[in-house]
């Protein structure tokens, strides 16, 4: 809830002001009042059960750092919630988890009082239950987690506390959006890599340890301590084209240095 809320059945957008402005001009009473709000527009909004309103919610990129975004949804599958949680990382914003505990008893009583074409049957309901992994603290896409049970009062002011003065989660590699290359930067990569190893092979013949060979195109030279089959050349080729490719260099001419430099770590 509040800022970014990773509940339990739709993305509910809030047009509230920035977190910022929240955060330096309004009082715990202010941000108790705008969850109790949208607690209740989303309470109101799940009545229209719309299975697509989630994907246009992502469609239109709703998760962000300015809008309170609430997900009211069965969230039973512990794979779905990790999902979450990488849009989180991906967005860099802070949320929190709402687990509200019932009992299977109580939840087949309320499922009976629904409308009958809004109610689950009872085998789907005990297939759901069956499969229901409970969310836990210790894993770090179920926490903050605040277990609620019937009859309890809501923590508005830790949930405010977890939604708006923590720290988000930091972005790791899987969620971080790839540097943009030049166009021709990989066929670049590819071609230069390849005439250094052909070049390496070359020298190799006439060469002896302790030599320095030299590269066209690069100002680095190998320094020639042993020799490299071809086999070993192209697995180190193909490990610095990995590499570069995650990081890649807005500098296309340096990537024969960057490949001498390479081969000259790993023939030590």
């Amino acid at each position: 809830m509040g800022k970014k809320s990773i509940s339990n059945s739709q993305f509910q957008d809030s047009s509230k002001p920035p977190r910022n402005t929240l955060g330096e001009s309004g009082s715990s009473e202010d941000l108790r009042e705008l969850i109790t709000q949208e607690v209740l527009k989303v309470a109101l909004q799940a009545q229209l059960e719309d299975p697509k309103r989630t994907q246009d919610v992502y469609n239109q990129r709703k998760v962000n750092k300015d809008d309170i975004v609430i997900l009211d949804s069965l969230n039973y599958i512990k794979g779905y919630r990790y999902e979450l949680f990488c849009l989180i990382k991906h967005t860099q914003t802070p949320h929190c988890l709402v687990y509200c505990l019932t009992s299977t008893d109580v939840s087949s009583e309320w499922n009976k009082g629904r409308e009958a074409d809004s109610r689950y049957t009872q085998e789907i309901l005990d297939a759901l239950i069956l499969r229901f992994e409970a969310p836990d603290s210790r894993n770090r896409w179920d926490s903050p987690l605040f277990t609620i049970q019937q009859g309890d009062s809501l923590p508005f002011e830790a949930i405010c506390d977890a939604l708006f003065k923590r720290k988000a989660p930091p972005p790791n590699q899987s969620t971080k959006n790839q540097p943009l290359s030049s166009t021709n930067f990989l066929y670049e990569l590819d071609k230069v890599t390849q005439d250094v190893l052909m070049a390496v092979l070359e020298s190799q013949k006439t060469s002896v340890p302790g030599d320095l060979i030299s590269i066209s195109g690069a100002t680095e030279k190998i320094e020639f301590t042993r020799s490299l089959n071809m086999v070993e050349l192209r697995k180190l080729r193909r490990q610095f084209i990995s590499y570069t490719k995650m990081h890649p260099t807005e500098n296309i001419g340096q990537i024969a240095n960057m490949f001498v430099q390479y081969l000259n770590k790993s023939m030590h």
